[in-house]
């Protein structure tokens, strides 16, 4: 049975109430013309094809810089009713704006020029590619009566060979699409756009500068609607599973469940969900996971994280005899520097296609989502893990009140920031000690919430908010950002005011590199400090709506956030809190040191 692609429901991500296209994207894609509708001739161009596609599949706003290559093709995306250019600061925070736009929607777009803008992007898509959001990367590449001439070019480094671009390219995208000729264009484009959504990666295509604005036949009526074949499971495999897997947890005495990141990519939140009502295990999650399972479930107890896991969570996991691990990514960071206390022969371990248990055996082809539902219906219901949880359970402290002009600390600020969540929010956190201090908020239902752990890049936060905010503007976005990371992606604030968003940056100064401090210091983690409220000030320069203030004390930052939800709710509001350098998470302090045990490791004796 085919899974319709050109339907809006096919683009919303997997999990609950997270991320929910705007009624404006439905009406965009429910006003695409009929498939077997003719073109006329002047319109039967690649450039209007290609806009007409992405509409199709979910993108209602393409984020791009524009160059010389691509011109022409911009045309015709912004000649599209559907769809909306926005154009960025720069090619780098252009692809994380589509990363965090494809968070949110299911798929995103970048429109970017030849080489000095595709090696721009590059890093953003890699980050993409680690995180497995089908980001589509298009690039206006040269006139194609250039390929094979000898000729060189500029925006190249010197030399006759156009493949520089692709090559880097090939090993941080899916697919790759040099569109030189219309004779084979519809079957490219199609086969790159459809192949991101099927493998849930970034793909590349570029378009020769020259071709977009050219009729061909092959473009003559409107593209019809993706039908792509879903994965199956083998059934076999399936019955197998299932059958080892529920004789391997119902034998436990205390089994537990945890979500891993790739249950995004599985599309098998819900049914992980279905899981832990029927068995009624602990369920917790692992850092990277946090927003993909509800965290107001009756048996959540927290985020899994090794040493630095949410408190009584770490205790729980590791003292139960099996533990249900679903799409998990065991990195040096996830396992605070090869520290977690886990044991593989306990271990259920489901990655999206495919099934291990303990040492063996593991099955093949048997999907996630498939295999969950199936477990859901076998297990017997042990709630023994969750009681032990429930009996050593002691309520968080609060933050010790500031006293009256005492400088202001993080652990406070974010006491103040989980006061502020809601359905009608969502979290970014940057890469650094916001990781940390964010993973410890508790999510109420339908608050979204992003972070980027496997890649890790500073500065991914600002190009994201930007994304994620316009993907879904019914939701506010609340963004906290470290000093270090804002100084890598700061222009694209411009972008935000432009776009009207109404999002809330807390931009935490503690004057450097807080989480390269805690792995390893030197004066390089200290940057120059800068007037940041006078920054986005500047950037604002009297065009749009924006608010900033700039607080040292409990009671600025009461008032601040008082500023920007009541009288200032529709602005863009930029909250720079100034901290001590040493002001961290333990949590963060934990962590620096086992990472940097790891690193420091002696080479192995020859």
């Amino acid at each position: 049975m085919d899974t319709n692609i050109g339907a809006l429901n096919s683009c919303k991500p997997p999990c609950n109430d997270v991320g929910s296209p705007p009624n404006g994207a439905a009406a965009a894609i429910q006003g695409t013309a009929p498939a077997h509708a003719a073109v006329s001739p002047p319109d039967a161009t690649m450039g209007r094809h290609l806009a007409r596609r992405l509409v199709q599949i979910g993108v209602t706003d393409v984020f791009s810089v524009p160059g010389d290559f691509n011109l022409t093709l911009l045309d015709h995306l912004i000649a599209e009713p559907g769809l909306n250019l926005i154009g960025c600061c720069n090619e780098l925070n252009a692809g994380y704006a589509a990363d965090g736009y494809a968070r949110a929607r299911g798929v995103g777009a970048c429109v970017v020029t030849f080489t000095v803008g595709g090696l721009s992007v590059l890093n953003a898509i890699a980050g993409a590619y680690s995180e497995n959001l089908p980001v589509v990367c298009i690039v206006g590449g040269p006139n194609s009566n250039d390929y094979g001439t000898n000729r060189v070019l500029h925006h190249t480094i010197g030399l006759p060979d156009f493949s520089q671009e692709l090559r880097c390219f090939q090993t941080v995208t899916c697919f790759q699409a040099v569109v030189n000729n219309l004779e084979d264009a519809h079957e490219l484009i199609d086969t790159a756009i459809s192949t991101a959504l099927k493998e849930s990666k970034p793909v590349y295509i570029s378009i020769g500068c020259n071709l977009p604005a050219t009729p061909h036949p092959t473009f003559s009526r409107e593209p019809v609607p993706f039908a792509l074949s879903p994965k199956l499971t083998n059934q076999m495999g399936l019955e197998a599973a299932v059958e080892a897997a529920a004789d391997f947890l119902n034998k436990a005495v205390k089994p537990v469940m945890v979500g891993g990141p790739k249950l995004r990519v599985a599309k098998a939140c819900e049914a992980f969900v279905e899981l832990a009502d029927a068995g009624g295990y602990a369920v917790a999650v692992m850092p990277s996971a946090k927003g993909l399972v509800p965290e107001h479930h009756p048996h959540f107890i927290g985020t899994y994280w090794g040493a630095v896991s949410t408190a009584f969570c770490a205790e729980i996991v590791e003292s139960a005899d099996a533990y249900l691990f679903a799409g998990p990514i065991f990195n040096d960071y996830s396992s605070v520097g090869y520290s977690l206390l886990l044991k593989k022969e306990k271990a259920i371990i489901l990655q999206p296609d495919r099934v291990v248990i303990g040492n063996g055996p593991a099955f093949g082809c048997v999907l996630m989502k498939d295999f969950l539902r199936a477990l859901s219906k076998r297990l017997k219901r042990n709630t023994t893990a969750y009681e032990n949880y429930h009996r050593i359970f002691v309520p968080d402290g609060h933050p010790l009140k500031c006293e009256p002009k005492e400088p202001l600390r993080v652990n406070v600020l974010f006491k103040h920031i989980q006061d502020m969540l809601s359905s009608e929010s969502a979290v970014i956190a940057e890469t650094g000690d916001s990781w940390f201090n964010c993973q410890k908020l508790k999510l109420p239902r339908g608050c979204g919430y992003e972070f980027q752990m496997q890649y890790g890049s500073i500065g991914w936060s600002v190009g994201a908010t930007l994304g994620y905010a316009q993907a879904v503007p019914e939701k506010r976005v609340i963004a906290c950002i470290g000093d270090g990371s804002f100084q890598v992606t700061a222009q694209d604030v411009s972008t935000m005011l432009r776009c009207g968003q109404n999002t809330i940056i807390f931009l935490i100064n503690n004057g450097g590199y807080t989480i390269e401090v805690e792995i390893h210091d030197g004066p390089y983690n200290v940057i120059k400090n800068w007037n940041y409220t006078g920054l986005v000030e500047a950037i604002h320069n009297g065009e749009g709506k924006c608010w900033t203030a700039k607080v040292f004390y409990e009671e600025e930052l009461i008032e601040a956030i008082k500023t920007a939800t009541g009288p200032k709710k529709d602005c863009l509001c930029f909250i720079e809190v100034i901290a001590h350098k040493d002001d961290t998470s333990k949590e963060l302090l934990e962590w620096g040191s086992r990472v940097s045990a790891a690193n420091s490791r002696p080479p192995n004796p020859q």
